[in-house]
């Protein structure tokens, strides 16, 4: 709190909080890519986004910073409100609610009020920016004395959304116009950054695999240009733009015409059915084999059977032609892959990550796709890197 104080007190720094249940570290990056280019920039390393990650992020603060991007994570009530308390945010931005440390919040409304502490947080002259395409986030508009900026890649949805604006409910809209996907999965759209839908429009190229990335793009874009960022110059930056921080949808083209996917950072279930409808788009498009390898999703709580069961069900439905699942904490997954198709050889399971990549080294064929993805602690990422 301290270090803020100081450089606060030295500079004009802008300070931006982003909080979600996924997409906290692709977002930051790709804002980090933005607002360097317009003066000094901090931004967390990795997913530094909690009690110690936070002041270790400020610890790295010079008294010419003009940017302090601050990831904010939790997994109790308060914990955002805390963390709030000690950077004071002049812009939040929360991408979306889903069930990630479900557990320990004790439920998915509880997980909403946490992520809304963000923009309580907020001073009547900060920058609330939030996800019109989620209706919990969409919620926290009234929780905040802040202007509200919306984000939204729903073309349905815009209209309404510039009628807010219109009307003072919002000071700004943040949108995908024409959003589709390239022949890689990769999200393209035009930008559009205003107060109507005749504002000027910017293509964009987005460098990330995966069409859930075109929302975190948008969250990044309105946070740029609350910090005083030219729409033009965002999508200019934002034009080609990959990902920076290791394992989130990290794709290698092997050699011998494997592709791997590794996004084993980190999974709960809106993750996990994102990374698997991307693969099987990837599929379907290229007329390539596709494998999920999925190990686990911690901290679900008394969910964990349920949402595993769920995404077993999920990639029988999006007719991924290989599924290995990996670890007795996974198990369900790959029982309801068999239940929900009545698979013969399409479903396998294995004890660890050694057993996988026996598995996977007898049987991986040039063309195959190979999407590799768990929570962090499961540990699938490294098994990703060894395939790669």
């Amino acid at each position: 709190r301290e270090v803020i104080r100081r450089i606060r007190a030295h500079s004009e720094t802008i300070v931006i909080g982003i909080t979600g249940s996924a997409g906290k570290t692709t977002t930051k990056d790709l804002l980090a890519a933005l607002l360097s280019t317009q003066g000094p920039t901090v931004a967390p390393v990795g997913s530094f986004n909690g009690e110690v990650g936070v002041p270790l992020t400020a610890f790295r603060a010079e008294l010419d910073t003009r940017f302090l991007i601050v990831e904010m994570g939790a997994d109790h009530v308060g914990n955002i409100a805390y963390l709030c308390d000690i950077v004071q945010p002049d812009v939040g931005v929360v991408l979306m609610v889903g069930t990630a440390h479900a557990g320990s919040f004790g439920g998915v409304e509880n997980i909403a009020t946490t992520k809304g502490e963000l923009v309580e947080a907020l001073a009547a002259d900060g920058v609330a920016i939030l996800n019109r395409d989620d209706p919990k986030v969409a919620a926290m508009a009234s929780r905040t004395q802040a202007p509200v900026t919306w984000f939204s890649a729903d073309e349905d949805a815009l209209a309404s959304v510039a009628e807010d604006v219109a009307a003072g409910r919002a000071a700004a809209l943040v949108a995908a116009r024409d959003l589709r996907m390239d022949a890689e999965e990769r999200p393209e759209f035009d930008l559009q950054v205003g107060a109507d839908l005749d504002a000027p429009r910017h293509p964009v190229r987005s460098g990330l695999t995966g069409a859930h990335h075109a929302s975190n793009a948008l969250a990044a874009a309105a946070a740029a240009h609350a910090a005083g960022m030219e729409p033009a110059e965002i999508a200019r930056v934002l034009d080609g733009l990959g990902p920076t921080s290791r394992f989130r949808m990290e794709r290698t083209d092997r050699a011998d015409g494997v592709t791997v996917i590794n996004d084993a950072y980190n999974a709960n279930p809106e993750s996990m059915r994102a990374a698997l409808r991307t693969l099987a788009t990837l599929g379907r498009s290229t007329g390539r084999r596709t494998w999920a390898v999925l190990g686990e999703m911690l901290e679900l709580g008394d969910a964990r059977v349920r949402e595993h069961t769920l995404v077993g069900e999920s990639v029988v439905r999006l007719n991924i032609a290989q599924l290995l699942v990996v670890g007795a904490g996974a198990r369900p997954l790959y029982l309801a892959a068999l239940n929900e198709g009545s698979w013969g050889e399409e479903a396998h399971f294995v004890d660890d990550a050694a057993q996988a990549e026996a598995f996977l080294a007898a049987r991986l064929e040039p063309g195959d796709i190979v999407l590799v993805k768990s929570s962090n602690g499961v540990g699938l990422a490294a098994l990703g890197e060894r395939l790669a």
